[in-house]
């Protein structure tokens, strides 16, 4: 087999290439310049690459790739735009495809906090108004990075659920296409308001899902880990035995739903792993208990991993990938067992996607 890592950076993105996923070929910088916070393959129907790309002079968009990032495919008009005359698009922070029985479709996020549907495979999205105008909308706040939807679920079976979260706002949930949109924060601490348990308004970091439980949902928040079991409808806390309770990533083992990644760090004020240890921390048990992984990670590791830096392959015994804001990228052949430096120096990296391509 072959494994391609996309890595999207503040200033272009790489691509990665191995077939024993030690040894690494990258090429780049695909889009130089420009901001890609989202990257997703697409192998629903032969193998798609879509970046969420922003340039300083022609502004965001999205591109897509065919064949793997030899060339790219960019509309003559804005893919995504608001309809409204009070938002103007500042980034694509997430690219999402729906699951194979919805070929074509491709959900993105952005900011200022919004959601669009594409039907045709990622060249042009239609707005879905019923978020936007969900009556908490005019107090959802900018959190340090920007006021987002940077998480979108899915439903692996029904077309009509989605989930979403953003920073700041929480969690939101539809059963009905887009057209409303119910809150779903039970549980999740906002320590920063006076009542810290409110409807919404949580810094909600990101959520994952794995397709074989689609009522069991993982979350890392702004100082909290949790766990639903109902869809999203009450959390409970999962942080007890990590060494801090921030953090950005949260990605589910793509064979297992008890088996989980996540990448903690200090805060508010030291964005860093503890102790300067870079370490990606795995629970076996649907966050019951915590086991650091840390062979041939550096121990002097002043720097963070971000909510969409962190992904794994679905390979029979999948791989472990992550980037940091320093520009290092590791990979793990084993399920984080071990590591290998895939790159370095590269710009801020802010995204990374793996996808296996069968030999």
């Amino acid at each position: 087999m072959t494994v391609v890592v996309a890595i999207g950076t503040r200033k272009g993105l790489w691509l990665a290439r191995s077939e024993d996923r030690v040894s690494w070929q990258v090429d780049g910088p695909h889009h130089a310049m420009q901001e890609v916070y989202a990257v997703a393959f697409d192998a629903r129907a032969g193998l798609r690459l879509m970046a969420g790309v922003s340039s300083p002079h022609f502004g965001p968009g999205v591109s897509i790739s065919d064949d793997l990032g030899a060339t790219w495919e960019e509309s003559s008009t804005p893919p995504i735009a608001f309809p409204v005359d009070d938002a103007a698009l500042e980034r694509v922070w997430q690219l999402q495809p729906a699951p194979a029985s919805q070929p074509g479709v491709v959900w993105a996020g952005t900011q200022p906090s919004a959601l669009f549907r594409s039907s045709d495979g990622g060249r042009s999205f239609e707005f879905v108004e019923g978020l936007w105008n969900h009556p908490h909308r005019p107090e959802w706040e900018a959190g340090f990075g920007g006021q987002a939807v940077h998480t979108i679920v899915p439903d692996p079976v029904d077309p009509d659920r989605v989930l979403v979260a953003m920073s700041t706002g929480g969690v939101y949930r539809t059963a009905d296409g887009g057209k409303s949109w119910e809150a779903r924060n039970k549980g999740i601490k906002a320590y920063f308001f006076p009542d810290p348990w409110p409807e919404f308004g949580q810094c909600v970091h990101k959520v994952a899902q794995h397709p074989a439980s689609p009522s069991r949902f993982y979350a890392q928040n702004h100082h909290g880990v949790y766990r639903s079991d109902d869809g999203g409808d009450t959390w409970q806390s999962i942080a007890e035995g990590l060494p801090t309770d921030f953090g950005f990533a949260m990605v589910v083992h793509p064979h297992d739903p008890d088996t989980i990644f996540t990448f903690p760090i200090e805060a508010d004020g030291r964005r860093f792993p503890p102790e300067g240890k870079c370490r990606v921390y795995r629970s076996q048990d649907a966050g019951a208990t915590w086991q650091a992984l840390g062979e041939g990670l550096p121990d002097d590791f002043w720097t963070a991993v971000m909510r969409d830096a962190l992904c794994t392959d679905d390979a029979d015994v999948p791989g472990v990938y992550f980037g940091s804001r320093s520009g290092e990228v590791y990979a793990s052949p084993d399920e984080g067992e071990t590591w290998h430096r895939v790159a370095a120096h590269l710009p801020d990296v802010m995204s990374v996607r793996a996808v296996v391509i069968p030999t």
